[in-house]
């Protein structure tokens, strides 16, 4: 690590000596987002069991007091009320000035806490598309779109050339929070320092630019991208954005109005352990240059009177709206004006509504997530200290009010967390396996 050290040395001048008494005091920064989808701030600060001091990065973004202990098992974090999110991570979101109705692609999404943040202030409305490249992180990726209730997104798992050609000039915002050396997450993690080297680094900065390189071709013209990483060094992230604007002259650097951490090279921002978060560099780009959209493609599936009756029968005045689509068994209530999706490998586009079995639909969990109690025919509120919400989150069958029948929502606060099958005043657990307690 003596490159390493000699290298941020030249990079932070006379401000190295602060950032190695941050680097080696063992103090790591933690925090939590707040999602508004599914929690207010005020039910966040009554129920969480810790004072919530606000991070310099994110309005809905709070530091973990050291005290406070693991939060992963809390039934606000099952009931998707706030994603652990190291605090810098939330900076490049908030650069991309994200607005309800927006069609945003993020390009590089696992494990999700970019893209979650993201369908927060979409608040349901236009259209999220977050893409992870490798596999097995797509499918964690798409647990916590599905966990944080978030309705209007596509999850998809595709090389970035492919996807962003297919929907080349679709979307108005695009997020790249590029694959990098990690430099920024030493103090957390032992493996990228192991990985370490300047070759390493020189390797990362020419498969950024790659990335950023296709992400160009989804945006629309004036739309405005982020390229975000954390990492330090120079070479992917000044480097690569000074190379990306020598190809392309069409994109430009713009203000995003944030005054968090430190300017570089224009209007972006870095941020150091000394800035009260991990390692982290964003900047924002605008194109100027005319896109081809790519049009979209009506919804053309013939839905059967079962599953209509279903729904209603289920959820009150269509919560998800009516744009329903069935694709083998599985029934989902897709976003509004989606392109032509064939070829690229798609997880999920919209709410997985259920799933037709012989003559009835199972309901899947995703949906009631997406639902709030007073989107439901039937729900059943508990305590977030109720030993019923405790034994729900273990999987088991718990008791309930003997009015309360048929497919019900769990809430703890008012905050869906699933569903269960209530009759004679009890109800089967269909919380999956997988996200029960142990």
């Amino acid at each position: 690590m003596e490159e390493f050290f000699s290298r941020m040395k030249s990079l932070l001048g006379d401000e190295f000596d602060d950032f190695l008494k941050f680097y080696n005091s063992g103090k790591v920064y933690k925090a939590l987002r707040l999602n508004t989808l599914k929690c207010s701030e005020d039910k966040l600060r009554r129920l969480i069991g810790f004072e919530l001091e606000r991070t310099p990065f994110c309005k809905e973004s709070f530091y973990i007091p050291e005290n406070a202990g693991s939060i992963g098992n809390s039934p606000l974090h099952h009931a998707g009320a706030f994603y652990v999110q190291e605090p810098s991570a939330a900076s490049a979101v908030e650069m991309l000035g994200v607005k309800e109705g927006d069609r945003v692609l993020d390009l590089c999404a696992a494990p999700g806490g970019k893209s979650t943040q993201i369908a927060s202030k979409l608040g349901g409305k236009g259209l999220l598309w977050s893409n992870e490249i490798v596999k097995p992180r797509s499918i964690i990726l798409l647990s916590n779109i599905e966990r944080m209730g978030v309705s209007n997104a596509v999850v998809s798992n595709c090389h970035p050339d492919k996807l962003c050609s297919k929907l080349r000039g679709y979307f108005d915002k695009v997020l790249v929070d590029a694959p990098c050396s990690g430099e920024g997450m030493f103090r957390k993690n032992s493996n990228a320092q192991d990985e370490w080297s300047v070759e390493h680094v020189k390797s990362c900065a020419a498969r950024q630019l790659m990335i950023l390189n296709s992400a160009k071709e989804a945006l629309k013209e004036n739309g405005e991208l982020v390229y975000s990483t954390c990492t330090f060094s120079f070479e992917e992230n000044e480097g690569v954005i000074e190379e990306f604007i020598k190809q392309n002259p069409d994109f430009e650097i713009v203000d995003s109005g944030v005054t968090f951490g430190r300017p570089s090279l224009k209007y972006a921002r870095r941020i150091f352990p000394m800035d009260k978060g991990e390692g982290h560099f964003a900047v924002k780009l605008r194109k100027n240059s005319a896109s081809v959209s790519v049009p979209v493609k009506p919804c053309n599936s013939k839905i059967p009177d079962i599953v209509n009756k279903f729904y209603d029968d289920i959820f009150k005045d269509k919560p998800f709206g009516e744009n329903l689509y069935i694709e083998g068994n599985n029934v989902f209530i897709i976003p509004e004006n989606l392109p032509d999706t064939s070829g690229l490998n798609i997880l999920r586009k919209g709410v997985l509504l259920g799933e037709i079995k012989k003559n009835r639909v199972e309901p899947h969990h995703h949906a009631f997530m997406c639902a709030k109690p007073e989107n439901c025919v039937s729900f059943a509120d508990f305590d977030i200290n109720s030993a019923e919400i405790k034994s729900f989150l273990h999987g088991e069958e718990i008791g309930v009010s003997s009015n309360i029948k048929g497919y019900t929502a769990v809430c703890v606060n008012g905050i869906t967390t699933g569903f269960g099958k209530a009759s004679n005043g009890r109800l089967k657990n269909k919380y999956p396996k997988g996200l029960r307690t142990l």
